[in-house]
């Protein structure tokens, strides 16, 4: 069972979050458009380690984020993945069990963070194939999916991180093709609004 409240991830982002932002001066627009209560899965594309940091700051929520089995193995930065609630994923394997701790954490109306690309595009595109777990989840549990895109450098005082929020919607009726489809198609969206 995980922990609603971690209170690392309180703490730090009552300590944390104020820095982040003076540091790196990001712009956050729509966030309005995040659910204040009910299960939500806020999924985007991944470029840099922080890009989690920016969706923390944009919502009161608490988000579990599923982050890769390495960072938990890695004695340096362990401890802040557990304390923060991040649920490790094996991804040399399906790994149930993270996908059991991510449906739970939704059936108690909680929020999950995702990246659909799976790993940090380091890549020339512009978002690497979409892997099914965000609909799969969003479809068992009737959760809204909450598309955002980040663009933008990770600077000191940077002129253009921004984080950018569209339009919630189910899976409803839509099979995992269809709405991976349109989950994919809205990220690109949003990242070509924050290229122009």
């Amino acid at each position: 069972m995980m922990s609603k409240k971690p209170i690392l991830y309180r703490v730090g982002k009552f300590i944390l979050g104020p820095i982040f932002k003076l540091y790196y001066n990001p712009k956050i627009i729509g966030k309005e458009k995040i659910p204040k209560e009910g299960p939500i899965l806020i999924v985007g594309n991944h470029k840099h380690l922080f890009d989690q940091c920016l969706t923390i700051i944009s919502t009161k929520r608490i988000i579990n984020y599923m982050a890769k089995k390495e960072y938990f193995d890695n004695k340096k930065v362990a401890w802040f993945f557990k304390g923060t609630g991040c649920i490790s994923v094996d991804r040399s394997i399906h790994d149930k069990q993270a996908v059991d701790n991510a449906l739970e954490v939704l059936k108690n109306r909680g929020a999950i963070g995702l990246f659909p690309e799976g790993t940090r595009n380091k890549t020339k595109e512009l978002l690497l194939p979409f892997k099914f777990g965000t609909v799969s989840m969003a479809s068992k549990t009737d959760a809204l999916i909450v598309p955002f895109a980040i663009t933008g450098d990770y600077k000191f005082r940077s002129k253009n991180l921004t984080i950018r929020y569209g339009q919630t919607f189910k899976v409803g009726n839509m099979t995992l093709e269809e709405a991976n489809c349109k989950l994919y198609k809205e990220i690109e969206n949003l990242l070509k609004q924050g290229m122009e």
